[in-house]
């Protein structure tokens, strides 16, 4: 049996326009181990802005209902030539019930019941998913569930890869989103030591409350003195950056040079011999990277994805991680939403211009149906 709903698309033109759209789509027969679910909710994630948004110039775009065309600025639009007239579904993950089933035994296990999943066209009022990436939602609603994938995944992805590199304190920027709390949650929990950078007092705050004790506040004077303190305490040497561009993972590099330098018993010219290191996860900021020749020769920059890091992890640790999240969905893994938009709703200038700005605890969940 053929289902057909709405869903949206993404398309980036070599003209320079983006174009996001809204069309009835025809949804077939899963197979084998696959589910087909009719999405209830949806959260729009930063990862999702990277093709529904990027840079392109919304302020002056042409809306209509369910479409909108941008203009996409260079070096943008040279630097995703790759994609161009290329028709992409958006949206990593949601949740909602399993309507039909392939023949899989694992597939057929979930008929009928509503689960969060990670199909990657999200924006959708039907997705095929693998029932593999299928997590069961139980007597929880999808909106609960919507977000039980991403944010958990990733924040439990912090903490198993600072185990893995043997780090008991990290630093994570941006500390105060909804990933960032539930890092703090799990930390407190697995006794990991974070290191939160945010900008504003308030920020502070909402992580004071939930009992962070390390929370550096960037927009003080005395910023990178209150940074070194912390790192001190702590020994943190290992970050994660979701902002990127800028000198964000560059000023904690520098902090974590200065303290390890202050703790050597003689100059080296090549400074420290303590290993420094930031994942950039996220692009917060599209500006470049900018690096200064101050933390010595031994750190380092990588990039850090979910998907590869599941692979990395094994299957054993990826069901504890997702247990972990079942089990908790309410309360560590919780996520708030500042609104709930339909799809044609998602695309009019109000939201795009509002969920596009990433502000902290200001996330938008998309509810397909109504």
């Amino acid at each position: 049996m053929t289902m057909t709903g709405k869903q949206l698309f993404t398309t980036l033109g070599a003209d320079g326009k983006l174009t996001l759209e809204i069309s009835e789509e025809s949804f077939p027969q899963p197979t084998g181990n696959q589910v087909l679910v009719k999405m209830e909710a949806a959260p729009i994630n930063p990862s999702d802005l990277a093709i529904l948004t990027s840079a392109a110039d919304f302020e002056n775009a042409d809306y209509s209902t369910g479409k909108v065309v941008a203009d996409m600025p260079e070096p943008f639009l040279s630097g995703q030539k790759n994609r161009h007239g290329q028709r992409l579904p958006a949206g990593n993950e949601g949740a909602g019930e399993v309507v039909a089933t392939g023949d899989g035994d694992m597939a057929k296990a979930l008929m009928g019941q509503r689960v969060a999943c990670v199909p990657g066209n999200a924006f959708s009022q039907y997705a095929i998913a693998d029932a593999m990436m299928c997590l069961p939602l139980g007597d929880h609603s999808s909106e609960v569930g919507a977000s039980s994938f991403v944010n958990p995944m990733t924040a439990l992805g912090f903490v198993e890869t600072a185990k893995m590199e043997g780090h008991d304190a990290i630093v994570h920027l941006a500390a105060a989103s909804n990933l960032g709390q539930m890092l703090n949650k799990i930390a407190i929990e697995d006794g990991l030591k974070v290191v939160n950078v945010v900008r504003k007092q308030e920020h502070v705050d909402l992580l004071k409350g939930i009992g962070a004790k390390y929370i550096v506040n960037s927009s003080d004077d005395d910023y990178m003195k209150q940074l070194r303190s912390a790192i001190k305490e702590t020994g943190a040497y290992l970050g994660f950056d979701p902002i990127g561009g800028g000198q964000a993972s560059d000023n904690v590099l520098k902090a974590m040079e200065q303290v390890a330098a202050s703790q050597m018993d003689e100059y080296s010219r090549y400074g420290s011999t303590q290993d420094k290191k930031m994942y950039m996860y996220g692009r917060l900021d599209l500006s470049p990277t900018i690096l200064t020749p101050s933390y010595g020769l031994q750190w380092g920059i990588s990039g850090w994805l979910l998907t590869p890091f599941l692979q990395k992890a094994g299957m054993e640790t990826v069901v504890k991680m997702r247990t972990r999240v079942q089990q908790n969905l309410t309360t560590t893994f919780a996520s708030h939403y500042k609104a709930k938009v339909n799809l044609e709703e998602m695309l009019t200038k109000d939201a795009i211009t509002d969920y596009r700005q990433m502000k902290t605890g200001e996330k938008y969940l998309v509810t397909p149906w109504s």
